[in-house]
């Protein structure tokens, strides 16, 4: 599925001559074409407003705490993309908001006010939000490292049943019986060497003497593949460290003595209950991830809504008069209907609502909009509300 934009945009009733806010939309609607993107209205509820010192100071926090839900919505995202192994038709499947594609649930938002009661101060609401996107982050990430821990495990179980002498597990391969255990000798200790073809003829000729007190024809052939030759070979206690080290260095591998208890059947069940341990998280990452994306992108939204409302108080002023459009697009023509929504509103970063009775602005004041243009922000300044995010 291709990148999708959404602007959200704020503007006063005054851009319209009826001061109406369904004639407003329609002013938003008739700024950007059809083929250059979809307005659609984005209702948000009258909330506490306190002071300015607290409302610039919110304006801030809200920032950062948008920009923290993206990065859960994204990792989020991530998450489920690794978990499917990128099948795209797959993910967005399950990258939906309530079981509804993410576009549906933007194009009809609605605030919710029972789980964010509107008649609290926005410091609260935003704590709110601020503990449950946390709350995802925490859970989903947790549950993800659960499977991948598991699938660690699996995979090397696996590896082990169907690599090379070097690298599988030597449980189907060696009798335990034959082999000398750590406590048979009080001086004597047995090494497994998987030694590649290749290295066979000099490492017969040279284990003898890469170490002090390795014992003279101890080595025994245990098995062999295509790419492996295994030898059992003999040393003393005291240089066993020493023995090991020099066979790395001449490119032998040396394994591990210890076995899977339970042998052959053992190391099977073992297998069969990881592959049943990973089949059983994966359902539940995959129910997690799910519900954690639309638990975050709604979290997203809500906190969208509060920025939009608290930079209209801030840039239009009490007491409050505005409309506010969602506008589905592109990355391809988002730059279009930017430009477009630019031309439209571009008085209203003079005198946003001073207009004589034909709609007109009664004061050109650009001179001020390049001062407050020189102020910056986190997307620029722009003559009206607005704010730009992609859902990928």
């Amino acid at each position: 599925m291709p990148p999708q934009t959404f602007f959200l945009v704020s503007v006063p009733l005054s851009v319209s001559p009826s001061d109406n806010p369904d004639d407003a939309l329609t002013t938003i609607r008739s700024a950007v074409s059809t083929d250059q993107g979809t307005t659609y209205p984005f209702t948000i509820p009258q909330f506490k407003i306190g002071t300015l010192d607290a409302l610039v100071t919110q304006a801030d926090e809200l920032s950062k705490l948008e920009q923290g839900c993206r990065a859960v919505v994204d990792k989020v995202a991530d998450s489920l993309k690794g978990l499917l192994d990128g099948d795209e038709a797959k993910l967005q499947e399950q990258k939906v908001v309530n079981d509804r594609p993410v576009e549906n649930y933007l194009q009809s938002f609605q605030w919710n006010k029972v789980k964010y009661r509107a008649d609290k101060p926005i410091s609260e609401l935003q704590d709110t939000l601020q503990k449950e996107i946390s709350a995802v982050d925490n859970d989903v990430k947790a549950k993800f490292n659960q499977y991948n821990q598991v699938k660690t495990s699996l995979a090397q179980l696996q590896r082990g049943k169907s690599g090379n002498l070097s690298q599988k597990s030597l449980t189907s391969v060696v009798n335990p019986d034959n082999i000398l255990k750590e406590n048979d000798s009080e001086y004597l200790q047995q090494h497994l060497v998987a030694v590649p073809n290749a290295l066979v003829k000099d490492f017969l000729k040279a284990y003898e003497t890469i170490s002090p007190m390795v014992v003279p024809r101890s080595a025994q052939l245990l098995a062999k593949d295509e790419e492996f030759q295994l030898y059992a070979v003999t040393t003393f206690k005291k240089h066993a460290a020493e023995f090991v080290h020099k066979c790395r260095e001449h490119r032998w591998t040396p394994r591990d003595l210890k076995f899977n208890e339970g042998g052959r059947e053992g190391e099977e069940a073992e297998l069969r209950k990881l592959e049943k341990e990973e089949r059983k998280v994966w359902g539940e990452a995959l129910r997690l991830g799910r519900t954690g994306y639309s638990d975050a992108v709604m979290g997203w939204v809500h906190v969208l809504s509060l920025r939009v409302f608290v930079e209209t108080v801030l840039r239009y002023g009490l007491p409050l008069s505005y409309v506010c459009g969602i506008i589905k697009t592109d990355p391809k023509r988002a730059k279009k209907a930017k430009a477009a929504l630019d031309k439209q509103f571009a008085e209203l970063g003079g005198n946003a609502m001073a207009r004589d009775k034909k709609g007109k602005a009664t004061k050109d004041d650009s001179a001020g909009m390049q001062e407050m243009a020189g102020m910056g922000g986190d997307q620029g300044f722009e003559p009206f509300v607005f704010y730009e995010f992609e859902i990928v």
